[in-house]
């Protein structure tokens, strides 16, 4: 009988092995195409604008201002990978950075204490989603989309439609302002958040099962997975990065105010969905993610120094999502059908080993 072969798009080392060099790029382009339009942005925007664009501090300007949209797409990937979505983490930003500056300014709180009561309530808030979704078995799009309502509402009525301005102590502001020689500090919270989430999702059975969830739900149950377990654990996991990068936020504002955070939810679906499309091309995953991001990072900066409108931004997020969500609609359909190919022979030899018992028998 002949194992099961993997369902996914990318190519192993034997499989290009039998593949002449035009054919190797051709299924590498859909893995590696992401990654490599990234470069080619880069190239194409330093030469265009040699002076302003290849710059250490143009590129740390890019990582400063995306590394909120990157860390708030690796809190979305978590739910997103067992099949659910979180979009209380557009609403949660604006209420975590809220607060985080709130309970130094208005209660005299340390900056350590407020933030980890912010981490400690962005994590309650993902397990009011996970049992939401779970237990009460409201879609999650609904569910998350009632929770964050209900966040904004509450911070629209603490700040009173005024901003939470105060003096903020350095330590808290360097959370965001520090950098480790070229690098602003958030690219490391952003590298270091998904070396782990990639070491979770990809190298160990938990990673696995949510996988498993996110594909098949019922037979990952069938199969002994708890799938409520992980869904809830998912949404936990969620809401704490989401509160993570609520305190990073409220670092580099310095200001609260009800009127920031919501613009960075679109920016965070469009990196995960972009995501999926590359590295692991039919499922959403780590590295597909940050790539994404950095590709719409680089896009925009480049289009602004075009000299492109404000409206230039939203537009191109938006269009960006539909195209994701269409190219990683194709690749799933191509991982299904992939899986039923490699099946086949399976069944083909299981038939062709069942003998038909003679008269008699």
């Amino acid at each position: 009988m002949q194992s099961l072969k993997s369902d996914a798009l990318e190519p192993t080392r034997a499989d290009l092995a039998k593949l002449s060099p035009g054919r190797k790029v051709r299924k590498l382009l859909p893995v590696y195409g992401l990654p490599m339009l990234a470069v080619a942005l880069i190239v194409l925007f330093s030469l265009l604008f040699p002076t302003t664009f290849p710059t250490a501090m143009n590129f740390s300007a890019i990582i400063e201002n995306k590394a909120v949209i990157a860390l708030l797409a690796l809190a979305v990937l978590c739910p997103m990978i067992t099949g659910k979505i979180d979009l209380t983490i557009g609403y949660g930003i604006v209420l975590w950075h809220i607060l985080v500056i709130s309970l130094q300014v208005r209660l005299g709180l340390p900056w350590l204490p407020s933030v980890m009561i912010v981490l400690v309530l962005g994590a309650a808030l993902g397990l009011i989603n996970g049992l939401l979704v779970e237990v009460a078995m409201i879609d999650s799009f609904i569910a998350t989309l009632g929770v964050g309502t209900i966040l904004y509402a509450i911070a629209l009525w603490h700040t009173g439609g005024r901003q939470i301005v105060g003096e903020l102590p350095a330590a808290f502001t360097s959370i965001d302002s520090l950098s480790v020689g070229p690098l602003p500090i958030t690219a490391l919270y952003v590298a270091g958040i998904g070396l782990i989430q990639w070491l979770l999702f990809e190298h160990t059975p938990v990673g696995r099962a949510m996988y498993a969830i996110g594909a098949n739900p019922r037979a990952a149950l069938l199969n002994g997975i708890p799938v409520r377990r992980y869904v809830i654990f998912a949404f936990v996991v969620s809401g704490t990065l989401t509160a993570a990068t609520g305190v990073v936020l409220a670092a580099k504002l310095q200001i609260g105010q009800a009127s920031v955070g919501l613009d960075y939810l679109l920016p965070a679906l469009v990196g995960v969905f972009l995501g999926s499309t590359t590295v692991k091309p039919g499922r959403v995953n780590v590295w597909g993610t940050v790539v994404a991001v950095i590709v719409l990072a680089v896009g925009i900066s480049g289009i602004q120094q075009f000299g492109g409108d404000f409206y230039i931004e939203p537009l191109f997020n938006g269009a960006t999502l539909l195209a994701s969500i269409a190219i990683a609609g194709y690749a799933q359909r191509r991982r299904r059908v992939a899986k039923k190919v490699s099946a086949t022979p399976v069944l083909a030899s299981m038939d062709a080993g069942i003998q038909m018992p003679k008269n008699g028998d």
